[in-house]
């Protein structure tokens, strides 16, 4: 669906023409041959561009909505940055039209986009743009609609040319062409919606819309089914809002016509329609003490704690940070203004306290990792104890007597910021998304310390309970700008469920859906444009989005509500089929920070380290609510390639954004370190995105070598030991060793890379190559990825397996601009990158030869390279993508590229 329509559908359900004030519809025109005089011909025109924004659309210039400003972009806007000078925006009609004025609201947001300097107004005269003749007007005010009139022409193409300063970009919210009373009518423009994916005992939400010069109850409009097993039931075929159930799975194509006779409209969305999940989710694995027995993750552990998560203790403990401020001093202080002692402002942004509280789990996950033996890694645990002990009543400090916990309120200044959780004032104030940090790293400090240290873990239900006590039905409806509480209140109600019993964290839970259906009235940036069941398209910003898909996620396998799984898949869907990064990363980065259309997949993108942490947990969600393994497929590739190298090989260094093509180093802070212990919590999780449970089931969804103790397997505790040097081969032992011999089924995930719609490899690699147990070869069932080995396992029984690992070709979908007559280099679960320190130029084609994946132990710590050719015949070598840049500062060393220019033969 183009970004014209994506737009409309976001819009009112019925959108008409707009008219001058004061000025009637003439309702004695012949409706059938002409349009009225003065109706407003951009409703049924097409927009385009010579650049459009990634944030912004063209659908904006016509929806038929008057702006309050030139700030109210509450209804979408159209922009051009980051371009500058001159660009311009035009209408098409399909078939000539006579116009004599026109109106524009100019967008000025203040920022990066403010009034143009200079207007131009443009018509197609069959061959050439030519400028209207006795223009009078060509405003470029704010605040107001500019009138232009001119001499009356008739035309298909009218074009508006803005001229900008040449240090802003330019943009408009509102673009009019009224009729001179010589155009025809027009048949009414016709937006379907969105597809989507719908459960089959649910509904999906239609919305359709339909722009039209007439008035409404003269614009007939009916959905009806166009293809499909089943049979649809709409709830009322005349209506543009309306919703439908099906009778079948399966796909299904629903079309919205509108208008009659010759002059009608149609529009068509596909609908997947699919069986709900199992009614039980599978179990979280807690991350407990665990040993790690794996070339690369052991040195990509020690990186992290020898490294990584002291470097972010010591920025956190600065109080002299110029960029990126804000640490335990606002802990110190807000503990000082609890006390009634003199104390400091609040420094850095509101949301500060998030990357403590991120540190503090990372470094209670660190503490849970075996040294064996290592000197470096036991100082540094050492040190991360006696941070912990430091920090932590320092925190505690900071909480408020009701449970309340944000440094940034309680340093507030009070003449701006008046109540918690306010909708007029704390929307921005991210009072959800810090508190949801801090919940989280409770609960890794409490199975760190076995239940016996519960300071953090009471602190963090007595907040919970404040939360609970002020926010819900009958008390106050409120929601965070930047989600992250959601998740929280889920992850967190269900470990108390589990360490307290007696549903004590239900209420919990309950909360999390409350502000998930709180969410309304807004727009995409933060995924409020409309209610979270009826989103079915990843918008906005990707962090927010991908923490908001993760909660949504968690209340569906909760509570089971049919209208949360049918979003969830959608949401799902559309990301990973249509806006999914071949290294697993998200967000384009066209929009502030997030989403581009479907298939707009630049790839100087923008892929946050954050988002990669949310998709990750989004997609560890599904895999416990449906029991898929491709689940896990997914999120294996973006842990090996979009997070694992965000971080440098030593540690000292980080990438926040993570582009598929590079030529800069990465760096110690950042102006925003929201991702700096969002990393390391994330990659250290290993044992909970290894194994999942059900009652009488163990999953194996990683293979890492190391040693994780599952609790509660149909009665019994199970050690599972992994020998593996995976992902740079195949080849896999794992020990179950129960405390008591017991029957149940270990489950062991068969990787299939080919989930995503939008990525093809050559050749095709799935499946397992052997499967032998205690020595015996066997022949699994395999079910939704999964080989499923069921019998009494009593301790040392062995599981060998064999994946099979090639070098791989990539093809883009088509659909991805960007990657059009490009080549991308896989191997096992890793997507490779070429770099000017292997080769002196990596902007060439690749050639036709074979692939060999080569053992490299004096490179990059030890990686698997992959050789080939370029096609002038000089040799190629590809590196894992989370090694790049790491090597050098040079500018032509630091080239590296994950898409090729692909001169191989098509089939």
């Amino acid at each position: 669906m183009n970004r014209y329509f994506s737009f409309l559908i976001k819009s009112v359900a019925l959108v008409l023409c707009v008219l001058p004030p004061g000025q009637p519809l003439n309702a004695q025109t012949d409706a059938d041959t002409k349009a009225a005089p003065g109706v407003n011909l951009a409703a049924v025109a097409a927009p385009s561009s010579s650049h459009v924004s990634g944030d912004t659309s063209l659908g904006a210039l016509n929806d038929g909505l008057a702006p309050r400003s030139s700030r109210d972009n509450r209804h979408g806007s159209y922009g051009n940055w980051p371009t500058h000078g001159t660009q311009w925006v035009q209408y098409e009609w399909n078939r000539p039209i006579a116009t004599k004025q026109v109106e524009v609201y100019w967008w000025d947001d203040r920022q990066g986009v403010h009034l143009p300097k200079a207007s131009r107004l443009k018509y197609w005269d069959g061959n050439n743009f030519i400028t209207v003749t006795n223009a009078a007007g060509l405003g470029v005010e704010g605040n107001k609609f500019n009138v232009t009139t001119f001499d009356e022409i008739k035309t298909i193409r009218l074009r508006l040319e803005m001229d900008g300063d040449g240090e802003f970009s330019t943009g408009v919210l509102e673009w009019r062409v009224y009729d001179s009373g010589n155009s025809p009518t027009f048949p009414p423009v016709v937006a379907a919606g969105v597809d989507r994916d719908v459960m089959l005992d649910g509904k999906t939400y239609l919305s359709g819309k339909v722009k039209a010069l007439k008035t409404p109850s003269g614009v007939p409009m009916v959905w009806s089914k166009a293809e499909g097993a089943g049979d649809v039931k709409f709830a009322d075929a005349s209506a543009a809002e309306t919703t439908a159930t099906f009778t079948e799975p399966g796909e299904y194509t629903l079309k919205l016509t509108a208008g009659e006779g010759d002059l009608t409209g149609s529009s068509a969305l596909k609908v997947k329609v699919s069986r709900p999940p199992p009614a039980e989710r599978l179990d979280v694995v807690y991350t407990r003490k665990y040993k790690i027995d794996s070339p690369l993750w052991n040195a990509r552990a020690k990186a992290l704690i020898v490294n990584w998560i002291p470097h972010c203790i010591d920025e956190i403990e600065r109080t002299n940070l110029t960029v990126g401020q804000g640490g335990l001093d606002n802990f110190i202080e807000a503990g000082k203004a609890l006390r009634g002692e003199p104390h400091g402002h609040h420094k850095g942004y509101v949301f500060a306290n998030a990357w403590v509280h991120q540190t503090v789990e990372a470094m209670s996950i660190a503490l849970m990792v075996d040294p064996a033996g290592d000197a470096d890694i036991i100082n540094a645990q050492d040190r991360m104890k006696a941070t912990l002990e430091r920090w932590i009543p320092v925190i505690l400090a900071a909480q408020e007597p009701d449970g309340y916990m944000q440094t940034a309120w309680t340093l507030r200044n009070t003449n701006e910021w008046h109540e918690r959780w306010s909708p007029s004032e704390s929307r921005g104030n991210h009072e959800g998304y810090t508190a949801g940090y801090f919940i989280e790293s409770a609960i890794n400090h409490y199975t760190l310390t076995d239940g016996h240290d519960k300071r953090l873990y009471d602190a963090a239900k007595k907040l919970a309970d404040c939360w609970v006590a002020n926010i819900g039905p009958g008390k106050k409806d409120w929601y965070d700008g930047h989600q992250e509480m959601e998740q929280a209140l889920v992850r967190f109600g269900r470990f108390v469920n589990d360490i307290e019993g007696n549903g004590r964290g239900n209420s919990y839970i309950k909360l999390a859906k409350f502000l998930l259906d709180c969410r309304r009235d807004g727009g995409e940036y933060d995924q409020t444009q409309a209610p979270v069941q009826k989103q079915y398209e990843a918008v906005g910003h990707a962090v927010r989005a991908s923490y908001l898909f993760s909660g949504m996620a968690d209340v569906a396998a909760e509570t089971g509500d049919v209208d949360y799984q049918s979003a969830v898949m959608s949401l799902w869907d559309n990301l990973i089929n249509k806006k999914y990064y071949v290294t697993g990363g998200i967000g384009s980065g066209e929009s502030s920070e997030g989403f581009g259309a479907d298939y707009s997949l630049g790839n100087r993108a923008y892929c946050e380290a954050c988002s990669s942490c949310g998709l990750i947990f989004f997609q560890y969600k599904m895999n416990l609510a449906y029991h898929d393994a491709k689940y896990a497929d997914l999120y294996e590739q973006t842990i090996y390639n979009a997070l694992l190298g965000s971080l440098d090989l030593d540690g000292k260094n980080f990438y926040y954004d993570n582009p598929l093509v590079s030529d800069r180093n990465r760096y110690p802070w950042h102006q925003c370190p929201c991702c700096v212990g969002n990393i390391p919590r994330t990659l250290l999780m290993i044992p909970t995105w290894t194994y999942v449970k059900s009652e009488n089931g163990l999953y194996v969804n990683l293979f890492i070598g190391g040693t994780v103790n599952v609790d509660r397997v149909a009665g019994t505790d199970v050690e599972m030991v992994q020998k593996t040097d995976y992902p740079w081969s195949g080849a896999v032992s794992i020990t179950v060793n129960p405390k008591v011999a017991t029957k149940f089924t270990v489950y062991v995930r068969v990787p299939n890379r080919t989930t995503s719609e939008l990525y093809q490899t050559t050749p095709t690699v799935k499946g397992i190559t052997s499967l032998v147990v205690n020595g015996t070869a066997i022949t699994p069932e395999i079910n939704k990825g999964y080989a499923a080995i069921t019998r009494e396992w009593k301790a040392g029984d062995k599981i060998d397996l064999v994946l099979p690992m090639e070098a791989q070709r990539v093809k883009a979908s088509e659909k991805i601009v960007a990657d059009r007559g490009d080549v991308a280099l896989a191997y096992g679960p890793l997507i490779y990158n070429v770099e000017g320190a292997d080769q002196p130029n990596v902007h060439g084609a690749i050639g036709s030869g074979p692939l060999t994946p080569e053992w490299r132990g004096d490179l990059l710590g030890g990686v698997m390279t992959i050789k080939g050719t370029w096609a002038d015949g000089s040799p190629l070598v590809a590196i894992p993508n989370y090694a790049r840049n790491n090597r050098g500062t040079n500018s032509a060393t630091r080239q590296s590229l994950v898409w090729i220019k692909d001169q191989t033969p098509k089939d």
